[in-house]
């Protein structure tokens, strides 16, 4: 069981960036899906998650309304499309899976049973 996440970068605060979960060894289709990111210092802070079979779609407010997480099933994959970034967003995003009963709670790391390796992403200003 292993996730990957891709397509950090740098880019200019306005810009976008798409980035990439694929997983090998299990079908992405039945788990939750999560997008982390973790700035220096600071905690791992839950960007969104895709409920099984992509239900369902959850943001944290600091990036409602720019980023929409979505799936493609073919290719087990989850997509974080990121736009109108700024250098607040600058972290490293993370993906994690899902196995377990939904309680609301896929903000929090706990939740989650697998995790990609991190890609990063840094805004210029």
């Amino acid at each position: 069981v292993q996730l990957q996440a891709s397509g950090g970068g740098l880019v200019q605060a306005g810009g976008s960036l798409r980035l990439s979960c694929a997983a090998s060894g299990f079908n992405l289709a039945y788990y939750a899906i999560g997008w982390f990111r973790q700035a220096p210092g600071k905690e791992r802070e839950g960007v969104s998650c895709t409920t099984v079979s992509g239900g369902s779609t959850y943001y944290s407010d600091s990036v409602k309304g720019r980023f929409t997480i979505s799936r493609d099933n073919a290719k087990n994959t989850v997509y974080l499309q990121m736009n109108s970034l700024t250098p607040d967003d600058s972290a490293v995003y993370y993906c994690a899976a899902s196995n377990n009963l939904w309680d609301s709670t896929w903000y929090k790391p706990g939740f989650y049973d697998y995790w990609g390796q991190g890609t990063q992403l840094t805004v210029s200003s």
